[in-house]
């Protein structure tokens, strides 16, 4: 019997399951997410030499533990369908909504392995043991992520050909600084997610219209992981947070983020009509829970009560609807229309950049444990 990505120990073993499992007419999904916009996941690139150069000496005690509880693989076996896993409907299921669903898994998948990728390559390029041990073991966890949110997908009749993306997706070169801010935010933001929408499924079962929900809390876990790894090595490097212009590509990074979620969110009405989610407060708890974690290492959070950041919001997503109208209109009109979009975009979202931060003190010992 060929291994499942659940139980694979390395992202290669993960991949070649997914791999192995029978072909499925799979062009439309992976077109998805072979797509490279603003709003949708991109595999990155870096300065591997670099990031390889890094010295964890000054957080060894943090960085050991964390390595320690990595290795002990406590979510092995855990991906993969099991008696919990209730049969879903697919043809029955209302067509926005799956057309939603659908978009969600597939961002969600290109997301993960994106992960996995660089991840995969960090390990491949290395020879920093420290360096190189923590990217294999994230991998790993992407890998297998990616692989269960393809076995759910499997079952609507659509796969991403995860082989093909790694071969021919574009890559985005990005100074190993910004990979982990950015990185960073990823994985953090992803728990907030996570774990709030699985708290409030917990809350109300009715609204668990998918099986793969049940899942988030250890999901989420390994991605709160892999943020505190990238924590720990922001901290081998004051000045990563401490000097002037890398605060203010902090403060772009949160913005950029958190503005392109919002967009996003707002995209899957139907998605989170279902769930029984406004996207606005799910959009402002999430960003609640992140800013909360990211005093671990950042000296400043964004001010998400300020009066001016929710309507300006609104107005970058009310942007990026009149975007897409004016690319689906085409033409000379189309195209106006889309490039006062994209301005109207760039000038709010530069409107969010002059809101002021709010300061904190960074700890001593940036470690932290998911409480939520």
């Amino acid at each position: 019997m060929n291994m499942h990505s659940s139980e694979a120990a390395t992202a290669e073993e993960a991949i070649a399951a997914q791999e192995a499992l029978p072909p499925l007419t799979n062009e439309d999904a992976t077109a998805v997410a072979m797509q490279n916009t603003l709003l949708t996941p991109r595999f990155y690139t870096t300065d591997f030499d670099e990031m390889d150069a890094i010295d964890v000496t000054s957080v060894r005690g943090e960085w050991d533990a964390l390595i320690a509880r990595m290795k002990s693989d406590p979510n092995k076996g855990h991906f993969k369908k099991n008696a919990d896993w209730d049969d879903v409907d697919w043809d029955g299921m209302e067509p926005k909504l799956k057309a939603e669903f659908i978009d969600f898994l597939i961002s969600s998948c290109t997301a993960e392995f994106s992960g996995c990728v660089l991840y995969k390559e960090m390990k491949r390029r290395g020879s920093n043991q420290d360096i190189t041990t923590l990217f294999q073991l994230m991998a790993r966890d992407e890998a297998r992520h990616a692989g269960f949110i393809n076995d759910a997908l499997r079952e609507a009749g659509i796969a991403v050909n995860l082989g093909f993306l790694t071969q021919s997706k574009k890559y985005t070169y990005f100074r190993p600084k910004f990979i982990y801010y950015a990185t960073y935010l990823s994985e953090k933001i992803g728990y907030a997610r996570y774990i709030t929408i699985f708290r409030h499924l917990e809350a109300h079962p009715e609204k668990r219209f998918h099986p793969i929900f049940k899942w988030f809390r250890e999901w989420c876990n390994d991605e709160f992981s892999h943020g505190e790894a990238f924590a720990l090595l922001m901290k081998t490097d004051p000045k990563l947070t401490e000097s002037f212009q890398n605060r203010m590509w902090i403060k772009f990074f949160l913005t950029a983020v958190f503005a392109t979620m919002w967009v996003r969110d707002h995209q899957r009405p139907a998605f989170h009509a279902a769930l029984g989610v406004d996207p606005a407060w799910y959009g402002q708890e999430v960003f609640r829970k992140t800013s909360e974690i990211t005093r671990q290492v950042f000296p400043m959070t964004l001010d998400i009560d300020h009066p001016r950041w929710v309507p300006t919001l609104n107005r970058i997503q009310a942007a990026n609807v009149q975007i897409a109208a004016g690319e689906k209109r085409g033409g000379i009109a189309g195209k106006l229309a889309a490039l006062g979009g994209r301005i109207k975009a760039g000038v709010n979202f530069i409107g969010l950049l002059t809101i002021p931060v709010q300061r904190n003190a960074v700890p001593a010992s940036p470690r932290l444990e998911p409480v939520y």
